[in-house]
C-alpha cells in the first residue's frame, strides 16, 4: 500500500537549500543594500510527493516504474499489466492523458485506473509561437499558478524541450527573470514529467522525435531535488520515455550539497551557472555565491568528478556587458576551471522588463569565444530562441504582485550598467 500523508509540518535539515528572506520594507524597493545575514534562513519544503492516503486518487505519473507496479499488484492486478500502463503512458507513441487512452488494457484494470488514479497534472492554456519556430507552452496548475515550458526546434535534427521545476525561483540572479519572481511553489514529480511528454505529444508529428531535455525553465532544480531526480529517472527510463542520460542536463547555479547528491544519484548530465569570475561579482549577480562561494563550488566538482570519469559539467556563462565579458574575465574563467573535465556555453544576455543588464555585443562574445578556445578548452555559443516572444534564457515567468529587490550594484560596476 502506499503509505499515507505525513500531515506534521516538515522541518528541514541546515543542508536544505536556503530561501531568500526579507523585510517587509524591502519587499517593494528597487535598490537594497547588501542583505543581513538571515539571507539564506532555511526553506521549509513542502511534503513529498508521490505519498497518498488510502483510498485517495493517485497521481500516475508522480510514480516511478517500481511505484507504479507496487500500486497495480496492491489493486489485484499482476505486475505485467503495470509495464502495458507505463507504456500507455510514456511508450508506444500513446503519452496517454486520459482514461479513453488506455487502449489495449484490462477492461477491469482501465476501470480501476478510472476509480482510483489521475492521469494528467497540467492543463494547456497557450501555446506561442516565436518567430523563428520556438514555442513557449503555459501551463495551469491545480491551484491555477502558471508554468511556462519551450520547445526548441532545431534544423541540425535535434528538438529540445526546457522544463520548469518550480513556479518562480528563491535565487534572486539579478539577470534573470524567474529569479526576481520569488519562489512561490515546487513542482510535483508528475507536473515535471508531464512537461515532457506534452512536448511529445504535441509536436512529434511536426518536429520529429523531441531528442533532449534540459531543466533549465523556471526555477532552480536543485532546489526542488527530489522531485528533480525522480522525473529525470523517468525520463530516461528505457521501457518509457527513453531519453538518453546524455541528453538529459539539470541546471544548477550552485548549490553544493544538492550538486554532491545529484552525481551520486543521477545519470543524467549537469550543468552548472557561473556567470562570473570572481565572487565580488557573484556575490551581487547570484546571492546563492554567499552561501557557496567560487572556491566551494568549483573544489566540490573536482572532487566528485572523479569519481564520475566519463562525466562533464557544462558551465554555462550569461554575457553581460561591462561586467563579466573583459579580456581578464576570459583569463581567469580559463583558470577557475582547470582541471574540471567540462564544456563553456556562453549565452548572450536576453533582456527583460525591469532588467539592469546589456547583451555584450556579439564581435566581443566571439573575441571571448576565442581567448577560451586558444587555452584549450571546449566552448559554444548558445544563439537566443524565442527571444521575441519572452521564451529565451532568463525570460520565463510572470513578475505577479511584487519581485525580489534588485541588490546594490558595486561602485565601479555603476557605470556600466
Amino acid at each position: 500500500k502506499i503509505p499515507p500523508r505525513n500531515h506534521t509540518k516538515p522541518t528541514i535539515p541546515m543542508a536544505a537549500l536556503p530561501l531568500l528572506r526579507w523585510g517587509a520594507s524591502s519587499l517593494h524597493a528597487h535598490f537594497s543594500p547588501t542583505p543581513p545575514r538571515r539571507l539564506f534562513s532555511a526553506l521549509r519544503q513542502p511534503p513529498a510527493a508521490g505519498r497518498y492516503e488510502p483510498g485517495s486518487r493517485v497521481m500516475l505519473k508522480g510514480m516511478d516504474y517500481p511505484e507504479l507496479e507496487k500500486w497495480v499488484q496492491s489493486q489485484g492486478f499482476r505486475p505485467g499489466q503495470a509495464m502495458m500502463l507505463w507504456k500507455c503512458l510514456y511508450g508506444n507513441n500513446v503519452w496517454a492523458h486520459c482514461h479513453d487512452e488506455l487502449a489495449g488494457l484490462n477492461k477491469d484494470l482501465r476501470k480501476m485506473i478510472s476509480d482510483h488514479a489521475d492521469l494528467k497534472a497540467l492543463t494547456i492554456k497557450d501555446i506561442i509561437t516565436a518567430s523563428d519556430g520556438t514555442r513557449k507552452i503555459l501551463f495551469s496548475l491545480e491551484d491555477a499558478s502558471v508554468i511556462e515550458t519551450v520547445v526548441i526546434p532545431s534544423a541540425r535534427g535535434r528538438t529540445t524541450v526546457c522544463v520548469s521545476s518550480q513556479v518562480g525561483c528563491a535565487m534572486n540572479c539579478q539577470f534573470c527573470f524567474t529569479g526576481r519572481m520569488g519562489l512561490r511553489k515546487h513542482l510535483s514529480t508528475a507536473e515535471i514529467v508531464e512537461q515532457a511528454v506534452f512536448a511529445r505529444k504535441l509536436f512529434s508529428d511536426e518536429f520529429g522525435t523531441i531528442t533532449n531535455v534540459v531543466f533549465m525553465g523556471m526555477g532552480e532544480p536543485l532546489h526542488n531535488v527530489d522531485n528533480v531526480i525522480k522525473a529525470s529517472s523517468i525520463m530516461v527510463d528505457e521501457q518509457g520515455l527513453q531519453f538518453s542520460p546524455r541528453k538529459v542536463t539539470v541546471s544548477t547555479s550552485g548549490l553544493v550539497p544538492e550538486i554532491k547528491r545529484f552525481l551520486n544519484e543521477s545519470n543524467c548530465d549537469l550543468a552548472v551557472s557561473l556567470n562570473a569570475t570572481t565572487d565580488e561579482v557573484r556575490d551581487w549577480i547570484m546571492p546563492i555565491n554567499r552561501r557557496y562561494n567560487l572556491s566551494t563550488l568549483l573544489g566540490t566538482l573536482r572532487e566528485e568528478l572523479r569519481l564520475r570519469p566519463k562525466s562533464i559539467v557544462l558551465f554555462e556563462y550569461v554575457m553581460l556587458a561591462g561586467v563579466n565579458d573583459s579580456v581578464d574575465d576570459a583569463k581567469r574563467l580559463t583558470e577557475l576551471v582547470r582541471g574540471i573535465a567540462c564544456k563553456i556555453n556562453l549565452i548572450s544576455f536576453n533582456p527583460h522588463s525591469g532588467s539592469q543588464f546589456k547583451p555584450t555585443p556579439d564581435e566581443k562574445i566571439i573575441e571571448f569565444r576565442n581567448m577560451l578556445i586558444q587555452s584549450g578548452l571546449t566552448v559554444m555559443v548558445r544563439l537566443s530562441r524565442g527571444d521575441d516572444q519572452m521564451a529565451a534564457c532568463g525570460q520565463l515567468g510572470a513578475a505577479g504582485d511584487y519581485q525580489l529587490p534588485l541588490l546594490r550594484v558595486p561602485e565601479k560596476f555603476q557605470v556600466a550598467l
